[in-house]
């Protein structure tokens, strides 16, 4: 039986009856205007002048609700006084007929239980005035009632536990009504859900990218390094170079990580990440330095490739590239690329089976994110052992695809 009482126990409860209780005395800037028409239609009777007068009043209140900031503000105030999970609705969103319906119901729940809950306190308070012996009189709708003695505490006592229930009522009225009336509605609810997979989508492939350039650049950036470190004495041109080809590489991966960090924060960025296959000869240069011999065997018109395809495919090139540098045993890296009419082949071939000199952590999401890339481009992955001693990372992708 317990459960009956909670909703007395919450604060929510009476910030949710004084959300409404606040919009009834705001009405009244209204009346003024509500009352004209039953003004100039004075030869009217009382009853229908009052009727006209209300139903203009509550049109007027409705009214406030049409726009867009009205909307915002009403669901802000219902987030945080009635504790009701409302979610954010895009930005065009108006609310239709149901914004100004709320406030209607806003504005009459506050008259009634806010009159009702003065009416209650005002009787706690009056009737015990006389103590045990007085008496008052109780008058309502043409009937009147006495209550003297011990029953005007007790009548007294209850209309004051009236007042928690009055406003756990309209609280919990308005609390029922808020989803329906300031939730978004099913297009909105649509636009949020195609919103939220947008921006999901563009997440993951910015942490896609993030992987790909990064992570290749700091893998070649240590083994230069290294290298740079190990001849430094007996070979400074080769260190100089070496720690040029650092420089180079850290800065465009920087103008990388800018404009992540800026989509991220949903700010503009100044720099975008826009390499292509155009760029690959700068790719594999920076892979000499590292110390790794590369073999590209390169065929077909790459630069009349879309922008899209040649982007994503310089993204395969340099996740394989940072796998053979990582997990490679040394011996030249074969690179294969081939574009054709109806498809672009790229391969990546390295050796495998001597450990190598060094060991990079890893995700475990280079191989997964590749192969997701390709699927979403409607093409063909693979990557496993090729014959013995050697792996080979292999991608097909369709040079028009039908959408």
């Amino acid at each position: 039986m317990t459960w009956g009482f909670r909703p007395l126990l919450r604060g929510s409860t009476y910030s949710g009856a004084l959300f409404a209780f606040c919009a009834a005395p705001a009405s009244l800037v209204l009346l003024p205007l509500a009352v004209v028409p039953a003004t100039i239609w004075g030869s009217a009777p009382y009853g229908a002048r009052a009727a006209v007068t209300v139903l203009v009043w509550a049109v007027l209140v409705g009214a406030v609700g049409l726009p867009r900031i009205t909307r915002r503000a009403l669901t802000a105030g219902a987030r945080r006084l009635l504790a009701v999970p409302l979610p954010d609705v895009p930005a065009a969103g108006g609310g239709g007929w149901r914004t100004p319906l709320w406030l209607v119901a806003q504005v009459t729940l506050g008259w009634v239980g806010g009159l009702s809950c003065l009416v209650l306190v005002v009787a706690g308070v009056a009737l015990p005035g006389n103590w045990l012996g007085g008496e008052a009189k109780l008058s309502l709708a043409g009937r009147s009632a006495e209550v003297t003695g011990a029953w005007s505490w007790l009548v007294a006592a209850a209309c004051l536990l009236l007042v928690p229930v009055v406003c756990a009522v309209v609280a919990g009225v308005l609390r029922g009504l808020a989803p329906a009336l300031l939730g978004p509605s099913a297009a909105e609810r649509l636009a949020l859900s195609a919103e939220r997979e947008r921006r999901l989508a563009e997440r993951n492939r910015l942490a896609q990218e993030l992987h790909d350039s990064i992570g290749h650049t700091l893998t070649a950036a240590t083994i230069q390094a290294a290298v740079a470190g190990e001849v430094l004495a007996a070979d400074p041109v080769t260190a100089r170079a070496a720690l040029r080809s650092i420089e180079v590489s850290t800065r465009a991966a920087l103008e990388d990580l800018d404009y992540v960090l800026g989509v991220l924060r949903e700010e503009e960025s100044t720099t975008a990440p826009t390499r292509t296959l155009a760029d690959l000869p700068e790719l594999l240069e920076r892979l000499r330095h590292a110390g790794a011999v590369v073999e590209p065997e390169l065929s077909g018109e790459l630069t009349n490739l879309r922008g899209t395809l040649s982007r994503a495919a310089y993204r395969i090139l340099q996740e394989g590239l940072t796998n053979a540098l990582r997990h490679g045993a040394g011996g030249p890296i074969e690179v294969r690329v081939a574009a054709g009419r109806e498809a672009l082949e790229l391969a990546v071939v390295n050796r495998t089976g001597v450990a190598a000199s060094r060991d990079f952590p890893t995700s475990g999401h280079g191989l997964p994110g590749l192969a997701e890339r390709v699927r979403l481009l409607n093409g063909e992955f693979e990557a496993g052992p090729d014959g013995p001693g050697h792996w080979r990372l292999a991608v097909r992708l369709p040079v028009r695809w039908s959408a």
